[in-house]
């Protein structure tokens, strides 16, 4: 079974996988596997070679685990994180473990293997969302989870090992450091102003313009003010909401729209980058939460972190988020 390890200087946790475990030799860059017709895993027609489905889209009302779909959900073959089993936290001597209880899952976006999401249709992508709410949704109910995170990795320089387009999505028993570390910005930011510091970024950006990438009724896109990453895109609702799983319809369409024209955009000016997509959206153990404000980031893998980067934990970004905004602006779709 998977273990979460407590780290008793920073009180970071690490998942200690051993179902994914790997041998010296094992450990080596990896291209994203290029695999597809009758290999490919998710592909119409392979139901078999997943684990069974735990939500399907099937416009004609087929039978489970098998062709005629549109969306499927699966668990993860290959799991960082176990559902059955308790999650016995104890100590061992001055350290802190606990079972690697939580869920892993599979969205697979669509049973073409050609298509990504950037070429999918506004309608496609939106029903990507709604499995997102669904699943996000259903695995609330288990009151072992606190938090649970939705991401996509697309291309192998940002982790994905296979090219058929798909999202994963992970149930977690307790928050990161790195989600706490943004809901206390957020939070302070509140406690200080009485106002949502996302709110105040939506409102000073539409104003100033100069890092606004593109917007909609719903949803805005911006390059932040200090990016990690050259090109690194948010994705904000306008109307304030601290959940994703929480949001209107209308908002899910047009951030459905936005998404497809960024990756459009990101596509054109940066010749189909690799990215990874992460869904930032308030813990459900915290009841209220009404300081933060979900929103989606894109990051595309331009640039590597080093040494640097991992002893400061600063990021050298060598493109100025103005600059970005402005490439992707004028990359028309």
């Amino acid at each position: 079974m998977p273990e979460l390890r407590k780290d008793p200087i920073t009180g970071r946790w690490v998942i200690i996988s051993t179902d994914r475990q790997k041998r010296p030799n094992d450990f080596r860059l990896e291209r994203a596997t290029l695999i597809g017709g009758e290999y490919c895993p998710f592909c119409a027609g392979h139901e078999d070679m997943t684990p069974p489905e735990v939500l399907a889209f099937r416009p004609h009302g087929q039978p489970p685990n098998g062709p005629g779909w549109d969306l499927r959900v699966v668990p993860n073959k290959f799991p960082a994180l176990q559902v059955e089993g308790n999650l016995d936290r104890e100590g061992e001597g001055m350290f802190d473990r606990m079972n690697g209880i939580g869920a892993h899952e599979v969205i697979i976006e669509t049973p073409d293997h050609t298509r990504s999401l950037a070429t999918m249709t506004e309608v496609e992508i939106e029903r990507v969302l709604w499995a997102f709410r669904e699943r996000i949704l259903d695995l609330k109910k288990d009151t072992r989870f606190r938090f649970i995170l939705v991401f996509k990795n697309h291309g192998a320089a940002a982790g994905a090992t296979l090219e058929h387009s798909h999202s994963q999505l992970i149930a977690l028993p307790i928050v990161p450091d790195f989600v706490r570390e943004e809901l206390e910005g957020a939070r302070r930011h509140f406690e200080q102003k009485e106002r949502c510091v996302f709110c105040d970024i939506i409102r000073q950006e539409l104003a100033a313009g100069r890092r606004v990438i593109h917007e909609n009724a719903d949803v805005v896109a911006v390059a932040p003010y200090a990016p990690r990453f050259p090109f690194e895109t948010w994705l904000l609702p306008k109307g304030h909401g601290s959940r994703f799983e929480e949001a209107s319809r209308p908002v899910y369409e047009n951030l459905a729209r936005m998404l497809k024209s960024v990756l459009q955009r990101m596509n054109r000016a940066l010749e189909n980058p690799s990215y990874n997509l992460v869904i930032h959206s308030a813990p459900f153990s915290d009841a209220r939460a009404e300081y933060y404000h979900w929103h989606v980031e894109v990051l595309p893998k331009l640039t590597r972190t080093a040494g640097f980067e991992s002893g400061t934990g600063f990021y050298i970004n060598p493109t100025s988020p103005e600059e970005a905004a402005q490439v992707l602006r004028a990359a028309k779709v």
